[in-house]
């Protein structure tokens, strides 16, 4: 399918000092980066303008996801779980705590816009939250490690999330608590991202990236 380019064109420039060679993009025209980032020297434009494409859309889906963080302090996770959530096509945003919203400026940093494309809203109890979305019929699947998750890209996580039309929460927890425990009690599902190095878990925000993308296109 052709996609149609995005409207800025962009120039790369390289440092014209021995030994650093450093090369990186500039919007075309834009007299940013004249001298190097990185030694001060001065750069130049280099090859020809180009222009970038966005990304394919992706068919609607009949799953209908929302997303419920317990306590999720990092403004940059928050903001990351923003973006990623507009691309997966999330409906709505549960925000439980202290988990920052998009009232504050700096979420925007890494949200880059998508705070404003998804619906949210803040519960200043996050267990009183799932709690609330429980008795109204959603399905409450935790991204959290324990004796009780099974693995995001098994069988058996493909075959509950077609066994019911009722909307999926992806519930997350605190980056370094964990998800609450009363609310894991909710959860009718535990679901985590395999690991086989030294680490025990993804960032939050990129574990909610792998599970979100996974159940809504397959693994």
């Amino acid at each position: 399918m052709d996609r149609a380019p995005l409207d800025k064109r962009y120039q790369a420039r390289k440092c014209s000092a021995e030994g650093c060679g450093l090369r990186f993009p500039v919007n075309e025209g834009s007299a940013l980066g004249e001298q190097c980032p990185r030694c001060g020297a001065p750069t130049e434009l280099v090859d020809t303008p180009y222009l970038t494409y966005p990304a394919a859309r992706g068919e609607p889906s009949v799953v209908v996801l929302e997303v419920l963080l317990d306590n999720v302090r990092s403004l940059t996770n928050v903001g990351s779980i923003f973006r990623t959530s507009d691309g997966v096509g999330v409906s709505h945003v549960h925000l439980g705590g202290i988990t920052p919203t998009p009232d504050h400026p700096k979420l925007a940093k890494t949200a880059l816009g998508a705070e404003r494309s998804i619906a949210w809203t803040h519960h200043p109890d996050a267990c009183a939250a799932a709690a609330d979305l429980a008795a109204g019929g959603r399905r409450l699947w935790a991204i959290e490690a324990g004796p009780a998750s099974g693995s995001v890209f098994s069988e058996d996580a493909r075959a509950a999330l077609g066994s019911s039309n009722a909307p999926i929460v992806l519930v997350l927890g605190h980056e370094v608590s964990g998800l609450d425990p009363r609310i894991a009690g909710l959860c009718e599902r535990m679901l985590h991202v395999p690991m086989q190095g030294a680490k025990g878990s993804l960032n939050v925000g990129v574990a909610f990236g792998v599970v979100a993308y996974t159940l809504r296109h397959g693994g």
